[in-house]
Parts: structure tokens; sequence; C-alpha cells
């Protein structure tokens, strides 16, 4: 019996400090946008966001990424412990109308250490 406790004790030491040791060498989320410069009015552009975070673990991943075309969102990915990001980079594509003028702003967010901040870019209309 003592020893099942003690197997048991160590196994939980041991997840414990790989758990601590995963996290402390973590990133924060971050988030790049790749979109035109500039488009026809009233085209389509294609906007691609590459996301990092290292230590994509069932404790510690990227819990969140949103898209906000000015100032209104307009795609949110929401992950949890048993739906994490595929890869500790992965890319999000997204297809938005360019009626004016856009800026762009794309987050994500570590469930642990939190965010880079936000990412920003703008698309001008072409003359």
């Amino acid at each position: 019996m003592k020893k099942i406790k003690r197997h048991g004790l160590g196994l939980l030491l041991f997840l414990g400090l790989l758990f601590i040791a995963q996290t402390g060498f973590a990133d924060k989320t971050g988030v790049s946008i790749s979109a035109p410069e500039a488009a026809a009015k009233g085209s389509e552009v294609s906007v691609k966001l590459t996301i990092t975070h290292s230590g994509n673990n069932m404790f510690h991943y990227t819990d969140w990424v949103y898209l906000k075309v000015n100032q209104k969102e307009v795609a949110r990915w929401n992950f949890a412990s048993d739906n994490r990001p595929e890869e500790a980079t992965f890319v999000r594509e997204v297809k938005i109308k360019v009626p004016e003028p856009l800026e762009l702003t794309a987050e994500g967010h570590c469930n642990l250490h939190g965010s880079k901040g936000p990412a920003n870019w703008k698309i001008k209309i072409k003359e």
C-alpha cells in the first residue's frame, strides 16, 4: 500500500514539475496579419492570421483569437483544453469585402500568460 502511495505521489510531483517547466518557458499568444495594403472598392480580399504560441497542451494553450474590422468583430475562434489549436503556429484565413478603407485588429490570448497585444493592419482603397 505504501509503495502505491509513493508511486502516486511521485507521479503527481513529476507531472507538477513538467507543468511548471512547460509553462515557465512558454510565451504569450501572438498574432500577425497578412493582407493587401490596398484593394479596389467593393472587392473581396483574403486576410490571413498567423498565430504563434509555444506550449499548447492540456493545461496551457491559446484559448481565443479574434479579428476585428473597423472595430467590429468579424471572426472569432475559441479553444479549450479538449479542443486546442493544431500546432504551436497555426493559420486562420478570412475573406472580407472592402467597401471603404479598413482597419484590421487581431489578437490571441493564452489561458495562462495572456496576449502579446493586438496586431493592426490598414487596407486603403486603390485610386
